[in-house]
């Protein structure tokens, strides 16, 4: 009963705002920050090595391609098969093979894939969102080249600093769009859920990989799909390709995976050969090994039992975190401390760990965009009652409800405040998403006014927009509710000139009054603001709306082609770095305009509200 109250009050207060779906070097004042976007964009590339190319299926005709030809980022390294938790690690060499591997690849069979033709799928057009259930068109990327959109993804370190930004980046990676020209297909389904991985999007990179025939796999799709099925805690998912994994890559990771495939399979007598076989030559050891034995012990007919410790280990990669997670001996919380965002990512959205864990990780993966506050309320929904999830994640649970289906509102309101408390940065942040719906649920009233800014803000995170106006006579102008409302309504409800965006900054001025620079940013980059205003408040605030480098360049250009695949992926480059607080304004201008012009406002409205929200 309690659950199904939580739920109808979720219900009643959904409502559709902004989307359906669930750097730079600076320049002028902004030449302190470092550069936040891949190599090349900050200064004239280099040429970029020649690299052979299968060349796409034919696809569908595509625009035109207008205005300056953009130029290729270089190429970068494929990922090793067992990433590491850290972004973009370079790939190791692979050692000559020895006289005992070549004895093993010549007793190997050819392996086939028998796919009847007509069964066979096209590598012209990838992805599984269509346009008709809210993705991008198949045209998104028009005419851009390939090389360049490839290594473009491949170089865009996740996970990225916006929470509509993820959003908004995997909309376009998991669409099914036309495959650029001069670049294998499979090798750009690589490339898209190698970055998604990055992200924390393991649902999205696995569902794109298996998009692709076994017989189309690449190298380098059997490089990303080893740490894709290991993020999603599913060793199961590599058995289809393991063989022909393990004879085209030659690597260790590949080779033991193949032992323990054979143990899930049942096949206990293969497994334990492979498995001596493994350890004869080294190809796993210490905790990797004993995973992998307990890995295969938990299969069909298995009767090994393994015990793993986890003092001894140093360091955390995917390959140990996918068979930990899948035998049920999660690593301890203190060994994800040090890596990258993205695993809160990985966590929350592996049903194979424990509600408490999920819970833990949903406080950052919330803010990294990998959770939608509806998924998010039903994680926390699902521990109401459960005396196993601990007396922190019970206490906000509770709060949770209250917020939702308090009886009063002023029991709904001290709901909120107290789960507002429970934390700062990217905690504070999922809070808000949190309690998106919950404040939507709360009347508008001058005796609520001191805490309209919260209530918008929280609003925005999961883009009910139109619900958040209601506050606007609530808001005085200056503070942050204005602020949010002056750049994240559909229509700004009141006007804004330069000498307000100066007095908001002078009511938020620390990190050097980063919040009122994206807001004359974002307001600027959605027309909200004459050029006349453009100027005035670029002199006030000591910024440069209009300063231009390769990034902003392509962009602009992508823009002006109509490509909004081609600006999603460019937005999301440049969407990096430590916090939204040494973002350039600039470059944010250049981010909302080009949605904007591309079709894609909504976004461009919730990443200009985001960025004043947590800047």
């Amino acid at each position: 009963m309690r659950k199904a109250a939580l739920w109808t009050a979720l219900v009643t207060a959904t409502g559709m705002g902004a989307i359906a779906l669930s750097t730079v070097p600076a320049v002028g004042q902004q030449q302190g920050p470092e550069s936040l976007l891949p190599p090349g964009f900050g200064s004239p590339p280099p040429p970029p090595a020649p690299t052979p190319a299968t060349p796409a299926p034919p696809a569908p005709s595509r625009p035109a391609q207008s205005g300056t030809p953009l130029p290729p980022p270089p190429p970068a390294p494929p990922p090793p098969s067992a990433q590491p938790l850290e972004p973009a690690a370079p790939a190791p060499s692979q050692p000559a093979p020895s006289e005992d591997e070549e004895v093993e690849d010549a007793e190997e069979l050819v392996i086939k894939f028998d796919v009847p033709p007509a069964e066979r799928r096209s590598l012209g057009q990838i992805g599984f969102l269509t346009e008709a259930e809210g993705g991008l068109a198949a045209n998104a990327f028009g005419n851009t080249g390939g090389v360049f959109l490839d290594g473009l993804v491949r170089r865009t370190r996740g996970p990225l600093l916006s929470r509509w930004g993820t959003i908004m980046a995997r909309r376009a990676l998991i669409s099914r769009t036309d495959t650029p020209r001069n670049v294998n297909g499979a090798d750009w389904v690589a490339s898209r859920a190698w970055l998604l991985l990055r992200m924390g999007e393991t649902v999205g990179a696995r569902t794109l990989i298996e998009q692709v025939d076994n017989a189309d796999y690449t190298d380098r799709l059997y490089q990303v799909a080893m740490p894709v099925f290991m993020a999603s805690a599913d060793p199961a998912g590599l058995c289809p390709i393991a063989d022909s994994a393990a004879q085209a890559l030659k690597s260790k990771e590949w080779r033991t995976a193949r032992a323990i495939c054979a143990g899930l399979a049942g096949d206990q007598g293969r497994a334990s050969a492979l498995l001596t076989e493994v350890r004869r030559r080294g190809w796993a050891s210490g905790i990797d090994y004993l995973l992998a034995t307990k890995i295969i012990g938990a299969g069909f007919n298995g009767r090994r039992a393994v015990t793993i410790q986890w003092d001894e280990v140093q360091g955390l990669n995917a390959w140990r975190y996918g068979l930990a997670v899948a035998t049920g001996v999660e690593p301890p919380s203190t060994m994800y401390n040090g890596y990258g965002r993205q695993v809160a990512g990985w966590r929350v959205l592996s049903a194979a760990l424990p509600l408490a864990s999920r819970i833990q990780a949903s406080d950052h993966a919330a803010a990294l965009g990998t959770l939608s506050n509806a998924a998010m309320v039903d994680l926390y929904s699902q521990a109401l009652g459960d005396d196993e999830v601990g007396d922190d994640v019970a206490a906000r649970v509770s709060r949770l409800e209250s917020a939702y289906a308090g009886r009063t509102e002023k029991t709904r309101m001290d709901a909120l405040r107290d789960i507002w408390g429970r934390g700062e940065g990217d905690v504070g942040y999922s809070m808000l998403v949190l309690t998106a719906r919950a404040s939507a649920l709360i009347r508008p009233t001058d005796e609520l006014s001191a805490d309209a800014d919260r209530l918008i803000a929280a609003m925005m995170t999961a883009g009910l927009d139109t619900q958040a106006v209601r506050w606007s006579g609530q808001v005085g102008e200056g503070s942050l509710g204005w602020a949010l409302l002056a750049v994240g309504a559909p229509q700004s409800p009141f006007g804004v000139d330069a000498g307000a965006i100066e007095s908001f900054g002078g009511n938020y001025s620390e990190n050097d009054g980063a919040k009122a620079k994206l807001l004359a940013a974002g307001l600027a980059g959605l027309g909200r603001l004459s050029q006349a205003e453009q100027n005035d408040v670029a002199q006030r605030l000591d910024i440069q709306l209009n300063a231009a480098n390769n990034w902003s360049r392509a962009i602009d250009a992508a823009a002006v082609r109509g490509e909004p695949g081609t600006v999603a992926l460019l937005a999301a480059a440049g969407l990096q770095g430590p916090g939204w607080s040494v973002m350039p304004a600039f470059q944010l201008y250049h981010i909302v305009a080009a949605l904007r012009q591309v079709g894609m406002e909504a976004e461009a409205r919730m990443i200009a509200a985001e960025a004043v929200t947590r800047a």
